[in-house]
């Protein structure tokens, strides 16, 4: 089935944040990396690229499935949360091209706004209240918060009944794969802004709206008719 586009003004936007809003799916290698280091364990960087866009207990299943039981699954994603607050304490994270100006537009316009991440809620809210963001959002859906992540639409659907907009009135901000996966599973309408991959031709076949920016994301909503 191919993606539906948005033909008027949307009623909601639900923002991803890893990758999207938060150049953070940069810090993932080196993050990664300095993890395993410090365990001394290897990690295979291609299966890095398979969890973009999942959640925490889905790149657990992911790594068991990949080294077997015996890899010690729980100590490693325990050092990687460490490692990267630590990057992020040192280094901090840049905001994405874009985001400011398109909220200040979705804000002038009335549009209301959710975030729905993979990333467990309590953490999100930090990143995002560090960011001055969080409270530009009606409401945030974090990864711990469904029983099934992305590309399962769950997490889109709950964000979708929080705002109390039907799931066909919401446009989804995404840059990976899996998001926009789930996004048209929930029967909402993705606008893909790529961050470190781009989609699949598996993917490109559905047809969805790829953008290369925020900015770009703004300028298009904002040529629709209300």
């Amino acid at each position: 089935m191919k993606a539906r586009r948005p033909s008027r003004r949307p009623v909601a936007v639900i923002f991803d944040m890893d990758g999207l809003m938060l150049d953070t799916e940069s810090l993932a290698l080196q993050t990664w990396r300095e993890a395993a280091a410090a365990i001394g364990v290897d990690f295979d960087l291609d299966l890095l690229r398979t969890m973009i866009g999942r959640n925490y207990r889905d790149c657990r299943e992911m790594l068991r499935a990949h080294y077997g039981p015996s890899y010690p699954v729980e100590q490693l994603t325990s050092t990687c949360l460490t490692v990267f607050d630590a990057i992020v304490a040192r280094d901090g994270v840049a905001q994405k091209p874009g985001l400011r100006e398109l909220l200040d537009w979705l804000e002038v316009e009335n549009v209301v706004r959710a975030v729905a991440t993979s990333t467990r809620r309590d953490r999100a809210e930090a990143q995002l209240t560090q960011q001055g963001l969080l409270a530009r959002f009606a409401t945030l859906v974090g990864g711990n918060e469904v029983e099934r992540g992305k590309p399962e639409p769950d997490i889109f659907l709950l964000a979708a009944s929080r705002l109390a907009v039907a799931a066909a009135d919401c446009v989804v901000l995404e840059d990976s794969e899996p998001g926009v996966r789930a996004a048209l599973a929930a029967g909402m309408m993705p606008i893909m802004v790529p961050d470190l991959h781009g989609p699949s031709e598996t993917l490109l076949a559905r047809e969805p709206l790829v953008l290369p920016s925020l900015h770009d994301v703004r300028t298009h909503l904002a040529l629709l008719p209300r």
